[in-house]
């Protein structure tokens, strides 16, 4: 049994295809099966059923894979080793963000750590909550930016800043009468609201429901992932949407008048860093969280009179 072996099963569990697994260790098709059969034949077992498409683990299977996602991130642990003994940072580190909170501190923080880190290359990916927590479990990221806490036992949520959440109104709405709001002014149909699959609609459902109606707009039904396009639907088709803070810092002034801010405590989001618990590259992991820590309002670095919303 070799390390190598153990790479290409688990490459094959996370691409359920031999041959993408293939392509993505750098090695022929048939060399990969070699390989794997090669381990098969010495445990004993069948770690795949090739008999389905796309292929899948057998019942065996799937502990063996799963003990040797240990067995290579504990080897990883050695190559970490030597690295926090250097001087300076080097490597990948890939990360996946939600599209709710990647417009407002990605571009902010990009340039700052490329500039300090100029030996690390930063992969990003923009995902939604439930993708980026089946590519952390499967070892293909490294670390999550998440709106939490997640409930994720196979996780380890490392709280970085609370982020209150604001609404911004029509000339229309009733809500624009008001200088500051509470949950309870909230009208469902007349909120804008992402599509499922992103955390933040259920973050702002929990937050309209103590109103007694959630039925939303009932003429006209919308999908959307932009938080962007949300606030170009109350410019353009009246209404009112939830925004989150970070989001006010590219409005106009016009745009602001837009804006009510929730009366105490404010309904907000915890924003983490979210991880492994056997997670490595724990260096530049810190070094993201001192980026994105540079850059938050002082404000935001507690959740105290904030009310967090559960995803």
């Amino acid at each position: 049994m070799t390390l190598t072996q153990l790479e290409y099963i688990v490459a094959v569990d996370t691409y359920r295809s031999f041959v993408m697994a293939a392509e993505k260790c750098f090695v022929t098709q048939p060399t990969l099966s070699m390989q794997i059969q090669k381990l098969e034949d010495t445990l004993g077992v069948k770690i795949f059923d090739r008999s389905k498409q796309p292929v899948i683990p057998t019942e065996i299977g799937i502990e063996v894979i799963a003990q040797a996602r240990v067995l290579l991130a504990e080897s990883e642990k050695i190559r970490e080793i030597i690295s926090d003994r250097q001087k300076e940072l080097s490597g990948e580190l890939r990360v996946g963000i939600i599209p709710t909170v990647s417009p407002y501190i990605l571009p902010k923080i990009i340039s700052g750590f490329i500039e300090k880190y100029p030996l690390v290359k930063l992969i990003v990916w923009e995902q939604t909550t439930e993708e980026i927590i089946q590519q952390l479990k499967l070892g293909t990221l490294d670390c999550g930016i998440l709106s939490t806490p997640l409930h994720e036992t196979a996780l380890t949520e490392i709280p970085v800043f609370y982020e209150n959440f604001v609404a911004y109104v029509s000339k229309n709405s009733k809500l624009s009468k008001k200088k500051s709001i509470v949950p309870e002014d909230i009208d469902m149909e007349e909120i804008w609201i992402l599509n499922e699959g992103h955390c933040m609609r259920e973050q702002v459902l929990n937050i309209c429901q103590r109103r007694r109606s959630t039925r939303g707009f009932m003429h006209f039904e919308y999908n959307t992932g932009s938080v962007e396009t949300l606030k170009r639907m109350v410019d353009q088709n009246n209404g009112a949407t939830i925004l989150p803070e970070l989001a006010l810092t590219e409005l106009t002034d016009k745009q602001l008048d837009k804006v009510r801010y929730f009366k105490s405590p404010e309904p907000a989001r915890e924003v983490s860093i979210v991880i492994q618990k056997n997670f490595l590259k724990r260096r530049m992991i810190e070094a993201l969280k001192s980026e994105i820590l540079e850059f938050v309002p002082k404000r935001m670095k507690s959740k105290k009179k904030k009310e967090v919303m559960e995803i």
